[in-house]
């Protein structure tokens, strides 16, 4: 996997993917940025977010429910001091679907946490990474 940063101007990278994607980064005014992007470590958690509800649908569809949308909302939070890692991500999932098996939506998301899902196990080496789920029919 190959990925490319071009630097622009200020704070301003564009992040360009070896499939071909690319997104903006930016940082904020009072570090030089012009707040045009995404941040460089919230782009961390939305990866993670990603490769987590990627595990989590394709799990619960294997599983044969019938879900209909599923949504990671996640908080994190900083050390105070540099290198300023994680040290706490909670992810909420909101899962929608019709009669949804709570044990098996449970499942699929400990199937990510501690086996499939690559980024969350790798921030889970610096952070304390926990999760929980509502189901909304």
């Amino acid at each position: 996997m190959n990925v490319k940063v071009k630097w622009i101007d200020g704070m301003m990278m564009v992040g360009e993917s070896g499939s071909g994607h690319a997104v903006v980064m930016d940082g904020p005014p009072d570090v030089g940025g012009n707040n045009m992007g995404v941040r460089p470590m919230e782009m961390l958690l939305i990866g993670m977010a990603g490769c987590t509800t990627v595990d989590v649908v394709s799990t619960l569809k294997k599983m044969r429910e019938n879900i209909d949308d599923c949504v990671a909302e996640v908080s994190a939070e900083r050390a105070d001091d540099h290198p300023k890692v994680f040290t706490n991500i909670h992810i909420h999932f909101v899962v929608k679907g019709s009669d949804l098996n709570p044990t098996k939506v449970g499942k699929a998301i400990s199937l990510s946490a501690d086996k499939y899902c690559s980024a969350s196990i790798m921030m889970a080496k610096t952070a304390s990474v926990t999760h929980d789920f509502e189901i909304v029919e």
